[in-house]
């Protein structure tokens, strides 16, 4: 055994603690190796270039590290859009956003000519289709590949930015937008600005977006999100808006087994699941068109609405209960849902919104 190995020793019971103590004092005064000779390379960070190329292993690239962390953040950006229930061409359009923006910066350090077009753009669909997610998605995706430099997202209806007198309007708008350069401006149900007639402040906001849009292209995406149908009305209102809107995207309502399958996933992130009664009797109501949750009645969020009445039938059902289990606070059963959907009252031919 090295006579400088004092804490085996010490283990061993070969000395004590106190002369343990001494020698790792002296141990620490002992001067450091001595430096290779000069022209070896053997400084801070070790074994020299021609080293590095003997052994086969290349020393640090700080641009190829640089590289890889950014692919990695791209695609765990990527991989939360996938994540999201349903949504196939609404994944394979951000995809192609993103294919064309990276081919675009090769061409320009190629030194190819490169198009530099402007990334605004429609979300039409139906509420709760993940409209404003995938924005929010969209947002960091472009920072990570440094198209925006901050990538975060700033949301508005008409009310944040529509002023009750002449020129309010023109200060809402420009400190909304504002606060969303380097970002995104996502406006939801974007029509209402175009609703109030010709004397309607609603117009004044438009044509400041619109002007916006056009200067901070390279700083600024902003989103127009809404009704399908309004959407193409709203644009034919102002051709400008028509002009600089270069994508549209439109969100799919989601299927009765879509519907399901956030309803789990939903459940799972509040602690609770579905029996698998409760699963089948949801599934069951939704194939076959007796309770519609799609459309204007909410999708994922129609189907928030009714979990949450659920859990509070479940509440009700288990309030008499002294300390019930855990399985049975985290368990929505089939009464359970069956009580909510009761409480749900008839629109439109057997279609079904909450009571309030």
């Amino acid at each position: 055994m090295a006579a400088g190995d004092w804490a085996a020793l010490l283990e061993a019971g070969e000395i004590s603690p106190v002369e343990a103590l001494r020698r790792a004092r002296l141990r620490a005064d002992e001067p450091p190796h001595p430096a290779p000779p000069e022209g070896t390379g053997g400084g801070r960070h070790g074994r020299s270039a021609e080293s590095s190329r003997a052994t086969g292993r290349p020393g640090r690239d700080p641009q190829a590290e640089k590289a890889a962390e950014q692919a990695r953040r791209v695609e765990a950006v990527l991989a939360e859009l996938d994540a999201l229930v349903g949504l196939a061409a609404v994944k394979r359009m951000v995809r192609e956003i993103r294919a064309f923006v990276q081919v675009q910066q090769q061409r320009a350090q190629a030194g190819l000519l490169s198009r530099q077009t402007a990334l605004h753009m429609a979300f039409t669909g139906h509420p709760g289709t993940g409209k404003t997610t995938v924005a929010r998605l969209l947002g960091r995706l472009l920072k990570e590949i440094e198209v925006l430099p901050r990538g975060h997202m700033v949301e508005v209806e008409r009310a944040d930015l529509v002023g009750e007198y002449i020129g309010h309007t023109a200060q809402r708008t420009r400190e909304v937008v504002r606060r969303a350069v380097g970002g995104v401006l996502f406006l939801d149900e974007a029509y209402s600005l175009a609703r109030g007639g010709e004397k309607d402040f609603g117009r004044e906001c438009i044509d400041g977006l619109v002007r916006s849009m056009e200067e901070h292209r390279d700083e600024l995406v902003v989103i127009l999100a809404g009704y399908p149908r309004e959407m193409d009305w709203l644009v034919d209102q102002n051709p400008g808006l028509r002009s600089r809107i270069a994508i549209w995207i439109h969100f799919p309502d989601y299927s009765p087994a879509e519907l399901v399958e956030i309803s789990r996933r939903m459940l799972e992130r509040w602690q609770y699941r579905l029996a698998p009664e409760a699963a089948v009797f949801l599934a069951e109501r939704l194939r076959s068109g007796e309770m519609d949750l799609s459309g204007e009645f909410g999708n994922a969020r129609g189907v928030r609405n009714l979990l949450e009445k659920a859990l509070r039938c479940q509440a009700v059902r288990l309030t008499d209960r002294h300390a019930p289990p855990a399985v049975e606070l985290m368990t929505v059963t089939r009464s359970d849902l069956e009580v909510a959907v009761a409480q749900l009252r008839v629109r439109d031919n057997n279609r079904f919104s909450l009571l309030a």
